[in-house]
């Protein structure tokens, strides 16, 4: 079946465009917690949560490179805003896992979104014609603007095993059901990332059709042929927290350097003069442009290599994850040297930094920055790749 026809859109423009809307709604969003309606319907329109979506889907299927410059230049104004895009994005991989006309279903309305959380210790149990499912969940980001929700769990057999996957380790399966058929529980009120609503959900007895479950574990599996989809889902999640962090630690460095060319600390000189602060800024913005100017790099690599088959090597996926987790690093380290040159500016609610403090540091937590995928990718470095590297 021939792709709809979908007018060519340019996200990075699309997100440049919105950041003033994102930029004023900032307040509410960290107030309330919720991304606003108005704000909610401009973000459909540009179709910014489309871009990894398959065109086969009515998606973009935009190259990650313009998908991570995007992220960036809608974070710089909201990390929450840019933090809800990423994950809407995410979720949509699965279109790629799925029978084409379950992924039209799901995701053939313009405004569809799915949600869910991370995998627990629920078990689904298999039954005739599909699964049931009873369980609570956390942190499905996005869950407030979603048509579609998820829940990823092992699977028991009739016999009482739990099924195997292509390694012989437990089964991770993806489940999708409407948003109706669960309960949306509002537990996230965190110290940053507030609008992104990572709130829980539980789903009581739920039985879901065969048709609309997929895996995400085994990335050769994958039914769509576009090079996008050669990524791993796992590479692109990483991806998306990545230009969250960068857009974030821009903004707060770009709103420094003009605070360093007004403020005079008590006694001192401008700080715009002052040494240590001129080799910190210029430190500051080599280590982001290199941390943006090699992933680029690396996804432009990538995607020249991708074929219609196959997903990327191991040694890419590392690749792509080390850059990941480097330019995450690197993004907080600049926000905390912005943070503390800026003194008592930085601490007032409104400033400039104190908010993207809060979310950079909420976003630190999160199992995309932790120190052990150097780690990681280092074993693959090192013709140790651990087995199933994703």
């Amino acid at each position: 079946m021939d792709h709809p026809i979908i007018a060519a859109r340019d996200s990075v423009a699309e997100a440049r465009a919105l950041g003033p809307t994102i930029a004023e709604a900032a307040p509410q969003i960290e107030a309330t917690r919720r991304i606003p309606p108005d704000l909610v319907e401009a973000l459909h329109r540009s179709r910014l949560l489309r871009m990894l979506l398959p065109r086969s889907a009515g998606g973009d299927e935009v190259h990650p490179g313009t998908y991570l410059r995007a992220i960036e230049e809608v974070s710089r104004h909201d990390a929450s805003v840019g933090w809800n895009i990423f994950v809407g994005n995410s979720a949509d991989l699965i279109a790629a896992f799925l029978p084409p006309e379950i992924a039209r279903e799901v995701f053939g309305d313009p405004r569809s979104v799915v949600a869910w959380g991370p995998p627990n210790e629920t078990i689904a149990e298999a039954v005739p014609g599909g699964y049931r499912v009873s369980g609570r969940f956390d942190f499905a980001s996005g869950c407030r603007l979603a048509t579609w929700m998820g829940v990823h769990c092992r699977v028991r057999e009739p016999d009482g095993s739990l099924r195997p996957n292509h390694l012989g380790r437990p089964a991770i399966r993806t489940l999708l059901f409407p948003v109706a058929e669960a309960r949306l529980l509002d537990t996230w009120n965190p110290i940053g990332l507030r609008g992104t609503a990572s709130d829980s959900y539980s789903v009581e007895d739920l039985f879901v059709p065969e048709a609309f479950s997929s895996t995400r574990e085994d990335p050769t599996l994958r039914r769509e042929r576009g090079r996008l989809y050669a990524f791993t889902q796992q590479g692109l999640y990483a991806l998306g927290v990545a230009g969250v962090a960068l857009g974030t630690a821009g903004a707060m460095l770009e709103a420094f350097m003009a605070l360093a060319t007004r403020k005079v600390p008590r006694g001192q000189a401008l700080l715009a003069d002052d040494a240590t602060i001129q080799a910190e800024v210029a430190r500051s913005s080599a280590k982001l442009g290199a941390a943006r100017a090699w992933l680029l790099e690396m996804l432009e690599e990538m995607w020249r290599e991708a074929g219609p088959d196959m997903p990327l090597p191991v040694e890419a996926r590392a690749r792509l994850r080390l850059g990941c987790t480097h330019a995450i690093h690197a993004a907080i380290e600049v926000a905390d040297f912005t943070y503390k040159a800026a003194g008592v500016d930085a601490i007032f609610p409104g400033s400039p930094f104190e908010r993207r403090f809060r979310d950079i540091h909420t976003l630190s937590q999160q199992i995309q920055s932790r120190s052990g995928h150097f780690a990681a990718a280092g074993q693959v470095m090192l013709d140790r790749a651990p087995i199933g590297f994703l």
